[in-house]
């Protein structure tokens, strides 16, 4: 079944063909379009840029870097943490931040424009 106004017939079998092999299922669509909303507010996305220039930071030394409060670097961890781009360590008393995993370091190369 086609959707209201769509056609049932490819214009173009070859390309449409290529294209479904190559599209990604809506979980996965769902799951990437998550993550760019990561990237949808300032400080979030330059918390992740600070991040991504050392191995590991604690709030306050975000704070300085971004030259922002440290509630407002506070929350942006918080909503990185839970959708599972940062992870923590703990030293005494101190809270370090650092990336999930390299597709994050990737993913902040491309949007920046360096491939590679």
């Amino acid at each position: 079944m086609t959707p209201e106004g769509a056609h049932a017939h490819p214009v173009d079998p070859e390309r449409v063909a290529a294209a479904r092999r190559r599209v990604i299922d809506t979980a996965e669509g769902e799951r990437l379009a998550e993550l760019f909303r990561l990237l949808g507010d300032p400080v979030r996305t330059r918390v992740l840029y600070a991040l991504n220039a050392t191995d590991e930071l604690c709030v306050g030394d975000i704070a300085l870097s971004l030259e922002v409060p440290e509630s407002s670097v506070s929350y942006a961890l918080r909503i990185l943490r839970t959708a599972g781009a940062v992870r923590t360590r703990r030293a005494g008393r101190l809270v370090y931040y650092r990336l999930a995993d390299g597709f994050m370091d990737r993913l902040l190369e491309i949007a920046r424009g360096r491939p590679g």
